[in-house]
């Protein structure tokens, strides 16, 4: 098969693995989004589709990048929004535009655990048609989608010359939360494939790290999909590997946060990025060039993952994925404590409810307008 597989663990890389996180119980459960009480910047991996050029997806990176008090580890890419390895192209395109070949970009899921092409296309049939439906259709038809990965077509911003590392997705997230047990944070803004994986070949792997910050469970969005704006109240993330999200918001992280509705309200407006771009950068250049006008979803995940003092109110429930084959599979669902199954798996959640929006956008602006490093040899 092609790397549309996730390439098997080589023995020492397992052993290695084992030998981290031998006599390591399960870590007490963390105050939702504390930082670490040890000095350091904040470690952090985005696992995200990067559809691109532009766009929230590709955009999400700058609160990381560039806030002083994080330390990005990395880069995994899962299909979603386009295939995998679009998106990782135009990721290492990016980073090579802002000076940022520094950072590894690790290759993951090219395909959902179990939801296909075929599949998605009898659920339209069924129970109607999905709003976006990302690298199997995008906002059009889904019936003449291929069932494998295509290959990358040109780039508008160019073709990258840094290459991914040679680890799988979900090797590299193994190896990073065990070289710095609990103090990563899993930042994660598409279809949860990624995580799911590493999760099956390491069932250490979630309490091991510091905590999961994703964005998607967007909830009471049926009605917003009639009366606003249908494409923006499809629970994407979810719907695309329905599997994957239910076994990763099961595993023992120690703090689940959903960064889900509360996003829709941020847009990407023209006088924002007219904001941006008043100081000329490459990475401004870039962001006028390839704008696209939508919420700033994954932007919002990411800042709050750099800086958790933006949420200004939360709820913890109960939440998990429908995995029945009718009109809500992939749709998430949440109960209170008292209602909730929990013999059946489910755990506790922090739903953020509110934000300081103006804070968020201001410090965004700043950091997209950042002058940016000299560029750090690419990896290979």
């Amino acid at each position: 098969m092609s790397r549309a597989s996730m390439s098997r663990p080589s023995f020492p890389a397992m052993l290695k693995a084992l030998a981290l996180v031998a006599g390591t119980a399960l870590c007490a459960a963390l105050p939702v989004l504390a930082h670490a009480a040890t000095p350091g910047p904040e470690l952090v991996i985005e696992d995200n589709d990067f559809l691109g050029p532009g766009g929230s997806d590709q955009q999400s990176i700058i609160p990381l990048l560039f806030n002083p008090h994080v330390r990005v580890l990395g880069f995994s890419v899962v299909s979603g929004d386009d295939w995998e390895n679009a998106e990782s192209a135009h990721l290492r395109r990016f980073l090579e535009i802002i000076g940022r070949t520094d950072i590894p970009v690790a290759d993951g899921a090219v395909y959902p655990l179990v939801n296909t092409v075929a599949a998605l296309r009898e659920h339209e049939h069924q129970f109607g048609t999905m709003p976006w439906k990302g690298a199997w259709g995008g906002l059009g038809s889904i019936e003449h989608i291929p069932d494998e990965q295509p290959a990358v077509p040109p780039l508008k911003e160019g073709m990258p010359h840094m290459r991914p590392i040679a680890q799988n997705a979900a090797q590299f997230l193994i190896e990073q939360v065990h070289a710095h047990p609990h103090q990563v944070t899993i930042v994660a803004a598409g279809p949860l494939t990624n995580l799911a994986l590493a999760i099956r070949l390491d069932p250490t792997f979630a309490a091991t790290a510091k905590q999961l910050i994703f964005m998607g469970g967007m909830l009471d969005t049926s009605m917003m999909s009639v009366t606003g704006n249908a494409d923006f109240a499809s629970d994407f993330n979810m719907i695309f590997d329905p599997e994957a999200a239910h076994i990763a918001l099961t595993a023992p992280w120690a703090s689940v946060t959903v960064v889900g509705s509360v996003s829709n309200d941020l847009m990407m407006t023209r006088d924002y990025l007219a904001q941006i771009t008043r100081k000329v950068t490459p990475m401004t250049q870039y962001l006028g060039k390839y704008y696209e006008p939508l919420p700033m979803w994954d932007e919002l995940t990411t800042a709050i993952a750099a800086d958790p003092s933006l949420v200004t109110s939360s709820v913890d429930a109960f939440m998990d994925i429908d995995l029945t084959h009718g009109p809500n599979y992939g749709h998430a669902y949440v109960w209170p404590e008292q209602l909730a199954p929990k013999k059946q798996g489910v755990r506790r959640v922090h739903v953020v409810r509110s934000v300081d929006a103006a804070r968020f956008r201001a410090t965004f602006a700043q950091e997209a307008q950042t002058d940016l490093p000299a560029a750090a040899p690419a990896r290979h």
